[in-house]
């Protein structure tokens, strides 16, 4: 995905430039990466850059400069959650007119099946149990796509669905256990507190979790849900699902 942004950087031609190797962070050397040894991995293009106010959006899920059919402004958004799941950091060195250098950093192992006890291992989001099952709820095809993606990366098993009748088909077939409903609060035709109503009488413990891009002072205020109820705002970082999703599960 580097390799490849770094090519569309550069429609003129250009060099690539990648770059591995053994990383000492002491204390103040670099912002947001926590002192430990790392192994670096840079990627370095002589390309068009990048404004600050792009600089600030690159790991936003779904935000792209590409053209539309060029780029779903989902890879960086994976690449950040890859390594923040492997306990490391990533770091973005963008100037316009002289291109950019992404650096990644990930912790290094000393001796074979030894893991240092260092505090960016501690950054990395709880992995799943085997036997969970999330159902995702989602109308937009682009943003389930990604949910779907990262929460079978992190290990569950995944149901997916389009809207609130399709989901409650599959509840009703019971083929499978649901440990956690996680729904969109607004969808066309049925919305995400109606389907959990309906859910509930289904599975009355049935955990759930709503996503929205509204805030939760607006969802409130406009009567679509209840105070109280668990939910992530939308765009959600992989790091950020990651560990919501666990605390739901083991509230």
């Amino acid at each position: 995905n580097l390799a490849v942004n770094a090519r569309d950087a550069m429609p003129e031609g250009g060099r690539l430039v990648i770059e591995t190797r053994n990383a000492r962070v002491e204390p103040g050397d670099a912002a947001e990466v926590a002192p430990g040894d790392y192994v670096m991995v840079a990627v370095t293009d002589t390309g068009t850059g990048m404004s600050r106010d792009t600089l600030g959006r690159v790991f936003e899920p779904f935000f792209t400069t590409k053209d539309v059919g060029r780029g779903t402004g989902l890879g960086l958004s994976q690449v950040y959650g890859f390594v923040r799941q492997s306990g490391g950091q990533v770091k973005i060195f963008s100037q316009e007119h002289v291109g950019t250098t992404v650096r990644i950093y990930l912790p290094r192992l000393h001796r074979e099946g030894e893991a240092p006890e260092d505090e960016a291992i501690a950054l990395a989001a709880a992995p799943s149990r085997q036997d969970e099952t999330i159902m995702v709820v989602e109308d937009d095809d682009d943003v389930r796509a990604y949910t779907v993606e990262v929460l079978r990366e992190l290990g569950y098993r995944v149901l997916e669905a389009h809207d609130g009748m399709t989901a409650l088909r599959l509840l009703e077939r019971r083929e499978t256990a649901i440990d956690l409903l996680f729904t969109d609060v607004v969808m066309p035709g049925m919305s995400g507190s109606e389907l959990v109503e309906r859910a509930r009488e289904l599975k009355a413990e049935l955990k759930v979790l709503y996503a929205s891009g509204y805030t939760r002072n607006a969802i409130m205020q406009g009567g679509r849900l209840e105070p109280g109820v668990e939910l992530i705002a939308k765009p959600f970082t992989y790091e950020s699902l990651a560990r919501k999703i666990r605390d739901v599960l083991e509230a």
